[in-house]
């Protein structure tokens, strides 16, 4: 069966593929469209096989929150190079996978990469083809969700960091504009600040007990304190934890935008100032790439193999 320069066009305006690979695939296929596509996906997949050993560190964060608050979810999806990280369709994918986790509750990433993402496709059978077209190994790496109460996203660097903070608010508040800045300004302090614990009473006990050690180690070496009683050494570790909580943790740190006065109190002012109650529930922060390790490649290298 013959085939034109229109249908070349036609199975790439399809597929995406190159203009030589559609080709290729028709002539193979014989003309035949359908048999084409299937082709050119089965060649897809054979691409995104090779490259699923190649290291995929760069990539974005993207977020996605329902009108009103919930449910929102947070994804991190890996890719090669930060070229190809700005890739609209790659980010689109990205986008759209964060949605899915939302709406959709997925228990695990081995769930969510089985749901349909498009009629008929999978999140992982998009994936495969994003890889055949993009050129690039592409790894869904994680995702976190809620679903309930208020939540608020806030994207840093292009998806570098990508955060959600959820609260709990009284009714008709999930409209204001200073719950919803309120909501932004902290899910802004989570990305720059990155604290360990939400709060003081998050911290575990060993945490303490060993944040104890370590000061009081430190405490008695300092020449300043030679010749000081023990209770009184005590007494400076226990004011040097208070300093830990407010270093570590989110709602005891000084809140950015403020004038010396801490998350928790600012939070309070605020529903203060609306007449609601307001109580900040948790925090998701994910940092692209964030305990990968970089393959350094050899460029060099790896042109003269591509040249062989």
């Amino acid at each position: 069966m013959a085939f034109t320069a229109a249908d070349v066009k036609k199975l790439r305006e399809m597929t995406d593929c190159g203009m030589m690979e559609c080709k290729k695939a028709l002539t193979e296929a014989d003309g035949d469209m359908d048999k084409a596509v299937e082709l050119l996906r089965e060649k897809g997949l054979a691409t995104a096989a090779k490259k699923a050993g190649r290291v995929a560190a760069e990539g974005i964060c993207a977020a996605y929150v329902a009108e009103g608050g919930c449910p929102a979810a947070v994804t991190e999806v890996n890719i090669e190079t930060d070229f190809a990280a700005n890739n609209a369709d790659f980010r689109a994918f990205a986008a759209d996978v964060a949605k899915l986790a939302a709406e959709k509750a997925p228990k695990d990433l081995e769930a969510l990469m089985a749901l349909e993402l498009e009629p008929g496709k999978t999140v992982e059978d998009v994936r495969k083809e994003k890889v055949a077209t993009i050129r690039e190994n592409i790894q869904v790496r994680r995702f976190a969700r809620y679903g309930e109460g208020f939540t608020v996203s806030y994207i840093h660097m292009g998806g570098k960091i990508g955060v959600l903070l959820n609260m709990e608010v009284s009714d008709g508040l999930k409209t204001n504009p200073q719950v919803i800045e309120l909501g932004k300004d902290l899910a802004m302090q989570v990305a720059a600040m990155n604290p360990l614990f939400l709060d003081k009473s998050c911290v575990d006990q060993a945490t303490i007990d060993k944040e104890k050690e370590i000061l009081l180690i430190q405490a008695k070496q300092d020449e300043k304190n030679k010749g000081k009683p023990d209770a009184i050494i005590e007494k400076m570790v226990m004011g040097r934890i208070g300093k830990y909580y407010s270093e570590n943790c989110l709602m005891q740190q000084d809140f950015v935008k403020g004038d010396k006065i801490t998350c928790e109190k600012h939070v309070a002012e605020v529903a203060k100032a609306v007449g609601g109650s307001i109580a900040v529930k948790g925090y998701i922060r994910f940092l692209t790439g964030e305990g990968i390790e970089k393959k350094a490649d050899d460029f060099a290298a790896e042109v003269a193999s591509m040249v062989k």
